[in-house]
């Protein structure tokens, strides 16, 4: 998978809950959704908008995926970041190696 430079500067890594929730809180304001009008839109309340806006560790899944869809936030899951190859971007650098040669040159 290639991505370009502004391409990856757009993709967020989620590995907790609050990362869903503040996720869902920036795309809500940046459609200029209140919290009870996403609520309306979504079949909740407000109150589980808020929650999960605030990390709630135990959302239901459906209800998290159909938030995400009303948002038009899409939700993809992929290897690991590190793994990608950006068109453009600079080469990868292995800190391992430099730190070992570091190393190798003090002693």
């Amino acid at each position: 998978m290639k991505l370009a430079f502004d391409d990856f500067r757009k993709i967020m890594r989620i590995r907790t809950p609050l990362d869903i929730g503040l996720a869902i809180r920036d795309r809500r304001r940046k459609l200029k959704l209140s919290q009870a009008a996403l609520a309306r839109k979504t079949g909740v309340g407000r109150q589980w908008i808020v929650a999960v806006e605030h990390g709630k560790s135990r959302a239901e899944l459906g209800l998290v995926l159909r938030i995400l869809s009303v948002l038009k936030l899409p939700l993809t899951i992929g290897p690991d970041h590190r793994r990608l190859v950006l068109d453009d971007g600079p080469d990868p650098v292995d800190i391992d190696a430099i730190v070992n040669a570091a190393r190798d040159d003090r002693t």
